[in-house]
């Protein structure tokens, strides 16, 4: 009996999947440049599951049933074009390719145009929810053939998380549209978990909480409006001692956040498309920063002149830290929505948002009980993808606009970064504004450059000689 499908590429991440397929009744292939590596995973991983290991990829592709399916979970970038030349004298039209790795969404149209020429099918897949997801059932999000997809829905419905909405996932568009989603998703993602972060230095310094206290505030917000995976995962971190030294895991590890590049390449998204992200960019601003740790040291040391101040009343702030959290992540969600939905119409992705959202609600790292109201906004005006032209975000966002100015401001006076929780702030009132000083930069293109501008009171160009000679 031949192999449903085939997985190349046995790190955590392509274990975990070829487990869940298998245990869902799937017979799989299994390939992994390193044979030592599926030694390994065959020895050590697999029990009764339905796997036949391969250690070439002539034996791989002939243990496969027609027409193939081949899912790559390797690192992406380069490997995946090596990969992708290996496979080719080995397939033949009608073959299906879809790669499972973080690719960047241009790299996935170029590869959909290239095997489109030779007859191959491909889907650039999202998947989320870490190790755990790929195993127990995580957030799918293919894009490209539907043709291809149609081959392997069964399956990926299957494998995904699920919740009272039904399996996470779905075709999400056209072209390159499921790495484009995955990587908004990722770009929201760096946006809640540093909000998170802000609020949690905000207790620390200037409520002067221990970690401990502030790991049950998160645990209670977890069972509230703020329930979700991040929040979830932040109490639980909190909770955890050093066995050795007694000390609570957080407060011994090193402040210096890495980054694998999908935040980067939202922010760089937004900008070629137009797009305003600030809550999406700053995050990955604030990672950037936290890596200059010697540096930051060196200066602290100059700068650390803090006028004492006395730390506000603890009960009214936390109620303000959980609005305020809400609103940043209510942003986060606006900014990136937006962008998918430019990025939707701009390269023809078919994207529904309300689908979309639907498969974030279980599975992948962002799903958070707020989703369902955001659904809702979604779902009752399509064209409303920025979420804040609604009587129900107009509710939501006024309920909480109070406690985010209190909190920037607390935050300023105890000298403590909220880069996140202000470009939210900021961007609100710069989105909802009528007039902004643009008129003031447009005046000043016009002086340095000739650059024109528009008027208020008559429609045309103009451009004006600033100085007479």
């Amino acid at each position: 009996m031949k192999g449903a499908i085939g997985l190349i590429g046995l790190g955590t991440m392509g274990q975990n999947l070829a487990l869940n397929i298998a245990r869902k009744g799937y017979q799989v292939a299994v390939y992994n440049r390193t044979p030592a590596r599926t030694e390994e995973f065959m020895r050590d991983r697999v029990k009764s599951e339905k796997i036949i290991p391969c250690y070439d990829l002539r034996s791989f592709i002939s243990s496969l049933e027609k027409p193939r399916k081949i899912l790559l979970m390797i690192k992406a970038g380069e490997p995946v074009d090596e990969m992708l030349e290996n496979l080719l004298p080995y397939l033949e039209p009608g073959d299906l390719v879809i790669d499972g790795g973080n690719s960047h969404y241009l790299d996935t149209s170029r590869r959909k145009k290239e095997l489109g020429q030779k007859g191959i099918l491909f889907l650039g897949m999202g998947i989320s929810g870490g190790e755990y997801g790929a195993l127990y059932g995580p957030s799918l999000m293919p894009g490209g053939d539907e043709e291809g997809y149609r081959m392997v829905e069964e399956i990926l419905l299957k494998i995904a998380a699920k919740t009272e909405d039904g399996p996470c996932c779905t075709f999400v568009g056209r072209d390159s549209a499921g790495h484009f989603v995955k990587m908004v998703h990722n770009g929201i993602e760096y946006a809640f978990m540093q909000a998170i972060a802000e609020n949690y230095d905000i207790m620390k310094r200037a409520l002067k909480m221990d970690i401990e206290e502030i790991g049950l505030v998160f645990e209670e917000w977890n069972k509230g409006s703020l329930a979700s995976f991040l929040v979830e995962i932040t109490y639980k971190i909190l909770k955890r001692k050093d066995e050795e030294t007694g000390k609570t895991i957080v407060e011994l590890i090193l402040d210096k956040a890495e980054q694998k590049g999908t935040g980067k390449w939202t922010a760089q998204a937004g900008l070629e498309l137009g797009i305003p992200t600030p809550s999406l960019n700053q995050a990955v601003e604030a990672r950037t920063i936290s890596y200059f740790k010697d540096l930051r040291v060196t200066l602290s040391r100059k700068y650390e002149n803090l006028p004492p101040i006395a730390p506000p009343e603890k009960k009214r702030t936390i109620e303000d830290l959980e609005k305020t959290l809400l609103f940043a992540l209510f942003i986060a969600f606006s900014q990136g929505l937006w962008l998918i939905s430019s990025a939707s119409t701009t390269f023809n992705y078919g994207v529904n948002l309300s689908e979309v959202l639907r498969i974030w609600k279980g599975g992948c790292i962002i799903r958070a009980k707020l989703i369902d109201f955001i659904r809702e906004i979604v779902s009752e005006n399509p064209a409303n993808p920025y979420l804040l032209n609604s009587d129900k975000a107009e509710t939501f966002i006024k309920d909480k606009l109070d406690s985010i100015k209190n909190i920037t401001k607390l935050a300023s006076d105890f000298h403590i970064p909220t880069p996140v929780l202000n470009a939210s702030l900021d961007y609100f009132f710069g989105i909802t504004r009528e007039e902004l000083p643009a008129n003031l930069i447009q005046a000043q293109r016009d002086f340095f450059g000739a650059h024109t501008f528009e008027r208020k009171d008559k429609k045309g160009i103009f451009h004006i000689e600033w100085e007479k000679e």
